[in-house]
Parts: structure tokens; C-alpha cells; sequence
């Protein structure tokens, strides 16, 4: 592979055309067209940087080769070249995409500074793109693995929330992501550009949350021994996220409701007053309107809190996003470990889908990480579950799946084998399966087990011995 950036001279009197490639060559990989039509051949046969065009051309003139390289997917840099100079003739050139606008005869120094320049821009812009592509993966909505309706539903109020400078109060189990859900929101937001500053509450004794979040002056307590920032400071113009906000005390909830209302804080021990530019995201895993109607968190501190409230599903209730975590953890955690691990058996997915996974994400991502590190072939099986795992299925679902079964396979098998062992009886086989009974509704529907009113295990099970019979 060539370093030089590549720059096609497009140009029909042979003298300049070749006085420009040998000007050019030593900085850059020169390609020599003399029309637009031979040139718009080589940009579909090589990749090109840039093309430095004749404005005046037999045939396609250079505005129409601007227009039609910038319809190119790789929308090379433009720069055009005339003896024709004149204001009206530039500005046309720059209306339709051209980089730049050079008269002849072309000033040489002049018109390096301007490849260089071009250049320059086009890899800041690579860079940006690069950066922001990365800033999504990591902290956009790519990094929230689902597909099921209700993680669909979240996804978009996610992308309406972000832009607005709205407090967001995100609930949901241990383990479902809250960390990662308000990561997706700063980082989708104008802010991101910003710190994102995380306070995990129930972390900190709260003797020391209230320096932790507003900072101290030297001297306010003992062992006070400098000014420190808190961390209302440190997110200055970003995002604040404060997690488990169901454990602060009464006092601290009086003082936090104060910032809320009036933007506006003191250190610990301080009497300046300080501004405080942030956007306030909380997290819990518990039902904060129940407590505050409890008496256990101040109510209007809750409705300063509650502008928005997005609540994550628990995986029990989106049992069908299992195998997509599956795969990406599995895929990750073999690439960190090192290990030649490409696939999981249906036998094992089924038992991982089968699970309830009180953790919720957290505990799943922890299995997978067990059993990418312990297991020694290239594809996971139901002997790499951890033992508590492979106890939970239930000794018919185990009897009833084939290991050379297809994943959707397996499923259907395992939801017969529920049904069966519960007489029909679908909240409690939902149970048994560690599913909703809304998404068990909605697999009998995709396996057609929902035909007629004979309870559907029984009737396919019927169905199947009459086959071998």
C-alpha cells in the first residue's frame, strides 16, 4: 500500500499536465487523466484523494466531473484549476462541491499549501467521524444489546430524552444496565463533548456524599486538610449521574432539591456560591414513588427527579434477547481471553434461556465469562454452565431437548416439555421457563402451537407419536 495520498491531474493540454506531475510527485502518487470521462474510470478502478481538474475540458467539463466524483462513495477532494478566473466562475465552483478554486498559471508553492491544507481537513474529519463512531459504540445505543418490542420502545425514548436537558430518573433491577442506559443518554446528548461523572450513592457512607457531591473547604472537618471539588464541579457542562438515589438521608435530599431549583450550590464548609451547568441523571432499583408516598423520600424532591422516567426491563422479560447477548459476549470475552471459542451448542442456549437470571445482564455477562474461561473446545456446551445453572432446567426439559437440534428447535421443544410438565397451565410453565407469560404467548403463536383449544403440548405431543407410529 502506497503512504502518498493519490491526486489525479485531470488535464487536456499535455504540457501542463505533465509540468503539474512533475511538480507533484515527489509528495504525492500522481495518476494522469485528459478528460473527465477517463477520469471518472479511474476513480471507480483506484482509490483517489484528490482530483485536480481543469475547469475547461473537451466533453465533460470540470463542474460536471466535480459533481459527478462527489456523487462517488468515496467523494475524493476537488480542486479546480482555469485561466478563466473570475468571482462568478469560483463561486459556482464552491456551490458544487469543489475544495478549492486555483487560476492558471498555477502558483506551485500555492498549490501545495492547498493540497496540504485539503488534506489535512479531510483526515481531521476521518478523525472526528472515527471518534464519534466510538464515543456511539461505547456510549451510544449500540452498546444496549436487544431487540424484543419493549428494548425497541426504550431505544427510542432513549434518542427523544437525550437532546433535551430533561432529569431523567432511570429505574430497574441490579444488573439490567442503568449505568450503561445513562452512558447511552450523555453521550447521545449536546453535552457529550463533556465529563460524564458517576456517584454510586449506596457506596458512601453519608457522612462523606455530601463532600463527595459538593466538595469541601480546608479546614471543614477533620481530616479536611485542602480544598477538594465535588463532583457537581467536575461535570461542569456535562452529565452528573447519580446512581441507587433511593439511599440518600433527608438532609442531603433537602440540599440536592435546592441545587435542582436554583442551580446553584456551597462547598462544605464554604460561603462562596457556586453555579452548577450539569445535566442530572438518577438511577434506582427501587420503586422511588412507593417510597416517597411512604414517607422514605421527600416528595418533591421525586417530582424534580421524575421528568422523565425510563424503566429497564428485567431479562426475564426479554428472554428472546438472551441469544443476542449471548453471541456478543461470547465474542468479546473470547477475543479478551484469548480463547478459540466461535460457537455455543442449542442445548447450552436453551438452558441459558431457560434460566431466570435474578442478575439480570450483569449475571449473564459473568456467566459467559466463566464459561469462556474454563472451557476447552472451540464451541460452548451445556457441560461449560455452571452447575446452579444446569440444576435450574427441569428434568423433562433436559429429557426432552435434542442436542442436534436448531436453536428454534430446542425452543419449541422445551416449551412443549413446560406445558407438559404444568398441565397446560401457562403462567406457571412461563414460570418454570424463566420467561414472561406475554412472550410464552408469543412463541406458541410463532410455533404454531395455538391452533384449537386441546392444550398445545399435549396436542403436539400427540401429533408427534402418531408420526412414528
Amino acid at each position: 500500500m502506497n503512504p502518498k495520498p493519490t491526486v489525479l491531474i485531470v488535464e487536456d493540454e499535455k504540457n501542463t499536465r505533465d509540468g503539474l506531475d512533475r511538480a507533484l510527485r515527489r509528495n504525492y502518487q500522481i495518476l494522469l487523466a485528459d478528460n473527465g470521462e477517463r477520469a471518472l474510470t479511474m476513480l471507480n478502478e483506484t482509490t483517489i484523494h484528490v482530483i485536480l481538474s481543469d475547469l475547461r475540458l473537451p466533453g465533460m467539463d470540470g463542474l460536471a466531473l466535480v459533481r459527478r466524483a462527489l456523487a462517488h462513495s468515496s467523494q475524493p477532494l476537488c480542486i479546480l484549476l482555469t485561466a478563466y478566473g473570475s468571482i462568478e466562475t469560483a463561486v459556482e465552483a464552491m456551490k458544487t462541491g469543489a475544495y478549492d478554486f486555483l487560476t492558471k498559471p498555477v502558483n506551485l508553492d500555492q498549490l501545495d499549501l492547498v493540497l496540504q491544507r485539503a488534506l489535512r481537513s479531510r483526515q481531521l474529519e476521518a478523525d472526528n467521524q472515527d471518534l464519534r463512531k466510538q464515543l456511539n459504540t461505547k456510549f451510544g445505543l449500540e452498546s444496549i444489546i436487544g431487540k424484543t418490542p419493549v428494548m425497541e420502545e426504550m431505544f427510542t425514548l432513549i434518542q427523544q430524552v437525550a437532546p433535551s436537558r430533561a432529569t431523567v430518573l432511570i429505574q430497574g433491577e441490579s444488573g439490567t444496565g442503568k449505568e450503561l442506559v445513562a452512558h447511552a443518554i450523555h453521550g447521545l446528548s449536546p453535552r457529550a463533548q463533556g465529563p460524564f461523572i458517576a456517584v454510586h450513592c449506596a457506596a458512601l457512607p453519608q457522612t462523606l456524599l455530601e463532600s463527595e457531591l459538593f466538595g469541601h473547604e480546608k479546614g471543614a472537618f477533620t481530616g479536611a486538610v485542602e480544598r477538594r471539588r465535588g463532583r457537581f464541579e467536575l461535570a461542569e457542562g456535562g452529565t452528573l449521574f447519580l446512581d441507587e438515589i433511593s439511599e440518600i438521608d433527608p438532609t442531603l435530599q433537602v440540599k440536592l432539591l435546592r441545587v435542582l431549583e436554583e442551580r446553584k450550590f456551597e462547598r462544605v464548609g464554604g460561603q462562596e456560591t457556586l453555579e452548577a451547568d450539569i445535566r442530572l441523571l438518577t438511577a434506582t432499583n427501587r420503586d422511588l414513588a412507593q417510597r416517597a408516598q411512604e414517607g422514605k423520600f421527600r416528595q418533591d424532591l421525586f417530582f424534580r427527579l421524575n421528568v422523565v422516567t425510563l424503566t429497564i426491563p428485567p431479562l426475564r422479560d426479554r428472554a428472546d434477547d438472551i441469544p443476542l447477548l449471548v453471541q456478543a459476549f461470547l465474542k468479546e470475552l473470547a477475543r479478551e481471553n484469548n480463547k478459540p471459542i466461535e460457537d455455543i451448542t442449542p442445548e447450552a442456549m436453551s438452558m441459558l434461556m431457560a434460566h431466570p437470571w435474578p442478575g439480570n445482564v450483569r449475571e449473564l455477562r459473568n456467566v459467559m465469562e466463566r464459561m469462556v474461561v474454563l472451557s476447552r473446545g472451540n464451541k460452548l456446551t451445556g457441560r461449560d454452565l455452571p452447575p446452579g445453572i444446569r440444576a435450574v432446567v427441569p428434568g423433562p426439559i433436559k429429557a426432552g431437548l435434542n442436542p442436534a437440534s436448531s436453536l428454534e428447535e430446542a425452543n419449541r421443544q422445551m416449551i412443549i416439555s413446560a406445558l407438559n410438565a404444568q398441565k397446560g397451565n401457562r403462567t406457571r410453565a412461563a414460570r418454570q421457563l424463566g420467561i414472561s407469560r406475554r412472550t410464552l404467548h408469543r412463541k406458541l403463536h410463532e410455533f404454531g402451537l395455538m391452533t384449537s383449544k386441546a392444550p398445545p403440548a399435549s396436542r403436539e405431543l400427540a401429533t408427534e407419536n402418531s408420526a412414528k407410529q
